[in-house]
């Protein structure tokens, strides 16, 4: 039963994909907040699809420390459903992925489109550089920036090798973080096709404000972040 609704899942999941990616490529030539609209439909679809096909609820946790202001999102990465659920959760934001993803027909072209910042990965001081610059513009202009700090995913269990990237484009931009925790693995693997029933949990933790970024080492922040988003992700038994 599970390979069969999972199957099903996975082929909604690519019907939707690729229904809504043209769509919000055409609705792009009237501005983001209309590619955006069609963003949050295709996350809020495949939630609904992940929920009725697979028994997979949501439960969000720590929304009241958002703050009122742009920021920087440091996320625990798992699995494929975090990149999901954030156009349903946060405003809108730009993404920090390997540039390869542009590549996708429809859905790389898709975010390209909502400005996401696509870095080489095999030249580390060119994408340092392209994320401070183009990320703190974006954040200037309002925009979240989303950062998985790991770089890949992470099995149940596992903490990857944390980078300061985000910690540094913060501080350039002189803008706060917002740490995010989840347990993901649980019901939605690493490159896993089946997809279990569950509830993952998502969870913000408290927002680190731009002043104690500005007044704390860039090593002492990336190892409490780090310790903090480890914790909870492992309270929540990811």
């Amino acid at each position: 039963m599970l390979l069969l609704r999972s199957t099903l899942f996975n082929l909604c999941f690519f019907i939707a994909t690729f229904t809504f990616s043209p769509l919000l490529l055409f609705f792009r030539l009237f501005g983001l907040p209309s590619a955006w609209f069609w963003a949050k439909l295709w996350s809020k679809s495949i939630l609904f699809f992940a929920r009725y096909l697979c028994g997979i609820k949501i439960r969000i946790e720590g929304q009241e420390h958002f703050p009122s202001e742009s920021c920087v999102v440091m996320a625990k990465h798992q699995s494929a459903f975090e990149t999901i659920i954030m156009p349903s959760l946060i405003p809108p934001y730009v993404w920090i992925l390997k540039r390869e993803l542009f590549y996708i027909p429809l859905f790389g072209w898709a975010l390209w489109a909502i400005k996401t910042i696509g870095i080489r990965r095999g030249n580390p001081r060119e994408a340092i550089k392209q994320v401070n610059t183009d990320g703190s513009a974006l954040l200037k202009q309002g925009k979240w920036v989303v950062i998985f700090p790991e770089g890949t995913r992470s099995n149940i269990g596992e903490s990857g090798d944390y980078k300061a990237g985000g910690i540094v484009l913060a501080q350039k931009a002189e803008v706060g973080i917002l740490p995010m925790a989840h347990n993901a693995a649980l019901c939605w693997p690493k490159r896993g096709f089946i997809k279990k029933p569950g509830t993952i949990t998502v969870r913000f933790l408290p927002f680190i404000s731009a002043d104690t970024i500005a007044c704390t080492s860039r090593k002492e922040l990336l190892e409490t972040l780090k310790n903090d988003v480890e914790k909870h992700t492992r309270e929540l038994g990811g």
